[in-house]
């Protein structure tokens, strides 16, 4: 006769969490992992529902990038917008680019996603809310392992190869999740409560993409360069462009900066994003 694991007892108390750290880091840690079967739920569930409704399937995760890559050769064709001359093929350059990029959209975008579609979970079930988090860093690697799939398959054909650089593809891949999630995180709070915030993301994001080398290489001179080179999403892009197509990496201490300063970043919103949902969950039931 087997015996029942006795279930967790949690207190509530008017004392804020904040006065024990250690305590509440614990707690953190046990609900991240206690979400783990949950997220994977979640994240299986999202994945099914976005492709089978869908006739083109995984192909749609490549579309996007594609028809970037099409506008911008147009418009340099057309001699509507100069570049200046890239290391790669411009085609592969403008390719790589603009998917990585989406990679980073779809991991800044989806914490927040993942909360305003549970709203109804959220205010009747009790449960980790790590989970959500989770389940959205998932389906974020999912679509992006699908896109650089595809492209490790296609820049052969295009006269690319990644070479020994290739070996730290996942570290590119990571490196762009990580930035995305932290600072999805960050605007979650504030986006579950003003609907603003979801509004705004596509503008800001469409405006920093041209201060990053997704579609135009970095820029040495004029306040354009130095806008390049002080925006952390610059070293990110440049590496992770750079170990696909095996070109030198650039940047890599300010690469190195920008990944841990997304780590520790992740940590603080994370314990914020915590503190914050007991609010969130009355508003929104409100």
């Amino acid at each position: 006769m087997t015996t029942a694991s006795p279930l967790p007892v949690r207190v509530y108390t008017p004392e804020s969490p904040l006065a024990h750290p250690a305590k509440l880091w614990r707690q953190m840690k046990q609900d991240l992992w206690a979400g783990r079967e949950l997220a994977w739920r979640l994240a299986v569930r999202d994945i099914s529902a976005q492709y089978r409704q869908s006739a083109l399937g995984v192909l749609w995760a490549l579309i996007i990038p594609l028809a970037n890559t099409a506008v911008w050769l147009f418009l340099t064709g057309s001699k509507v917008v100069q570049v200046a001359d890239t290391a790669i093929p411009y085609p592969v350059f403008v390719f790589t680019g603009t998917l990585l990029w989406s990679i980073l959209i779809d991991a800044l975008n989806a914490p927040l996603q993942q909360v305003n579609a549970n709203k109804a979970l959220l205010a009747k079930i009790n449960f980790p809310r790590e989970a959500l988090i989770l389940s959205g860093i998932v389906q974020t690697g999912f679509n992006g392992a699908i896109k650089l799939g595809i492209l490790l398959l296609v820049l052969p054909f295009l006269g690319v190869h990644p070479g020994w650089g290739g070996l730290l593809i996942p570290v590119g891949l990571l490196s762009l999740v990580l930035t995305g999630t932290a600072v999805g995180l960050l605007l979650t709070p504030l986006g579950v409560l003003y609907g603003d915030i979801g509004r705004g993301i596509p503008l800001i994001t469409q405006f920093l993409m041209y201060l990053s080398p997704v579609v135009f290489p970095l820029a040495t001179t004029g306040w354009t360069g130095t806008l390049m080179r002080v925006n952390p999403l610059t070293p990110l892009i440049l590496n992770a462009r750079a170990w696909f197509t095996g070109q030198p990496p650039q940047l890599l201490g300010e690469w190195a900066l920008a990944v841990g300063g997304s780590a520790v970043l992740l940590l603080l919103v994370w314990m914020v994003y915590r503190l914050a949902m007991p609010i969130l969950i009355e508003r929104m039931s409100a």
